[in-house]
């Protein structure tokens, strides 16, 4: 038996669109075992949709890997133990691919490398800004190049991060198509600027300078304003650090001075519970590692 860790992620880092993510101190668990046929079974977050069948990202990627090797797909038993909340903008889905590339490459006694695995988990996940910090741990910056993926992957201080999740419905194509179909030079550089300046703040633990430089122009006013109740939660959140949607949302994440953390949560809570929202709050860090054997 084999049994894996990976990590929640959280892309795009406010001005980063699309290709800054960041591993979690967040983990799903999942075993895989040789079997007559193909089983799948989950804990945790997500359990109830996750457990319907067998169709899913995780086992998709299983078997895709075994197809890609020319290995014939002999089933197996995963069990998983989710921590992930699912829709959140933490990367459920990057960390349901990796799982599966990874677990069934361990299985076959590892024919891919880091970078074929990282190359295929961006294949079916669209863009590598989550799928590559749940592979590689830390902070990654990737673009894709033609059939190359570039990244550079650091690690970062222990910041205090809090994440709070609303109970909305907020579907991933529902987060693309308010996106405008064009931005102005005007934005463009701003966010430029301020993403090179965020990879230093985190680099060099300076959450002065993070709480200066995480706004962006690109995604989070259009998507915002879309989330019952996110840009005044939004709003919240930077007064007590440097904040941002995760991912393309619904979750707030800010990172804070840890004295302040279960404050910030507590108050960011609160806008939502004033609007009848229940909400999910975190507390974590930063994840050093990615998806590893256990």
């Amino acid at each position: 038996m084999i049994k894996i860790r990976v990590p929640a992620t959280s892309a795009n880092l406010g001005p980063g669109f699309d290709c800054l993510g960041l591993a979690l101190n967040i983990w799903n668990e999942v075993s895989f075992e040789p079997a007559e046929k193909l089983s799948y079974h989950v804990t945790g977050e997500g359990a109830e949709k996750l457990n319907k069948g067998t169709k899913n990202l995780l086992t998709k990627a299983f078997t895709l890997l075994h197809e890609v090797c020319g290995r014939e797909m002999r089933g197996a038993s995963i069990q998983a133990k989710n921590e992930i909340l699912i829709s959140s903008g933490l990367g459920s889905s990057a960390a349901a691919i990796v799982s599966g590339l990874f677990g069934a490459n361990e299985m076959l006694g590892k024919p891919l490398n880091e970078v074929e695995l990282l190359k295929l988990a961006t294949e079916m996940e669209g863009h590598p800004d989550n799928v590559a910090p749940a592979l590689l741990g830390g902070l990654v910056i990737s673009v894709v190049s033609d059939d190359e993926i570039i990244t550079r992957r650091y690690e970062i201080p222990e910041f205090t991060i809090v994440i709070v999740k609303p109970d909305v419905e907020w579907l991933t194509k529902t987060a693309r198509a308010v996106l405008p179909k064009s931005v102005s030079r005007a934005d463009s550089i701003y966010n430029i600027g301020r993403t090179t300046l965020v990879v230093d703040a985190l680099r060099n633990g300076d959450l002065d300078l993070l709480q200066k430089v995480m706004d962006d122009r690109i995604h989070q006013p259009y998507r915002l304003k879309h989330i019952s109740g996110g840009m005044t939660a939004y709003k919240i959140a930077k007064q007590f650090g440097a904040a941002a949607l995760s991912g393309a949302g619904p979750s707030i994440i800010a990172f804070v001075p840890p004295e302040n953390a279960e404050q910030a949560k507590a108050e960011i809570q609160s806008v939502f519970e004033k609007l009848g929202i229940e909400s999910r709050g975190i507390i974590t860090k930063p994840g050093s590692a990615g998806v590893h054997c256990l």
